[in-house]
């Protein structure tokens, strides 16, 4: 059976005090959840630390936002693998379209980081999404497939159970514009369809694919009902607690 996740990422946004107010607030509201979803956070990397301890006695997970392709070496301002299993986190958000469009991520240099963080048994959240501008010519599912055909279609099979994936529409990211509960169920099963194309059904049947782009409790129910939606990718809704755990109860 697919796991139920909702994950928070809380991007460039509070200082070491929010961080903590924020964790209690949600370990707090936490205690309404109604079902078997999975909660996790993902703070900056400063506060990462905080966070594990925070939430040590708990059930909710911490993830990083980021991680280097290397082991190690002379990468001024990089995080590794191992300093992040060192501090006690093993789920690592990557591909998000921001680090994308950003900072020059490309698809080979993801398809490194996700085999880095997979030989390290780290879980992987795995974003992918298309542009307005792709989507309105018709693009985006030719988009989504090569995203993952040149970042994560060379893994070997048993590897799946360590993946997430989470489709993004990069033109409902922080814009208050949300894909239809249609649109997401349509571009999930997509996904899950090219998974079992090229592994099979069995592997995809049990991957969960997250929706993330603007998600708030207003919408949160009726995308999530949707056959393929395992749960979200929450940004700005995941930085109020009480916002945050209502997405959560929404399944």
């Amino acid at each position: 059976m697919r796991k139920k996740i909702v994950a928070g990422n809380w991007k460039m946004n509070c200082n070491l005090e929010e961080t903590k107010s924020l964790l209690e607030e949600i370990k707090t509201e936490s205690s309404t959840l109604n079902n078997d979803v999975q909660l996790i956070v993902s703070p900056s990397f400063t506060n990462i630390s905080t966070a594990v301890e925070s939430l040590k006695n708990t059930n909710i997970k911490v993830a990083a936002q980021n991680v280097h392709p290397e082991e190690k070496g002379a990468f001024t301002g990089e995080i590794s693998v191992d300093m992040l299993a060192s501090v006690g986190v093993k789920t690592v958000i990557l591909g998000h379209s921001e680090r994308r469009k950003y900072f020059g991520e490309t698809k080979p240099i993801l398809n490194k980081k996700v085999n880095t963080a997979l030989r390290h048994e780290f879980d992987v959240i795995f974003c992918v999404g298309e542009s307005l501008e792709e989507r309105e010519k018709n693009n985006h599912f030719k988009v989504i497939e090569e995203q993952l055909d040149k970042s994560l279609f060379y893994i070997k099979k048993e590897t799946w159970s360590k993946m997430i994936i989470a489709y993004e529409p990069v033109w409902a990211i922080g814009t208050g514009k949300t894909a239809s509960a249609a649109q997401a169920q349509e571009m999930h099963s997509f996904i899950r369809e090219l998974i079992a194309q090229k592994y099979d059904q069995k592997t995809a049947d049990e991957l969960s694919i997250l929706y993330g782009g603007s998600v708030k409790p207003e919408n949160s129910a009726e995308i999530f009902a949707q056959k393929d939606v395992d749960g979200g990718l929450i940004g700005g809704a995941a930085l109020n607690a009480k916002s945050f755990i209502a997405i959560a109860n929404s399944f």
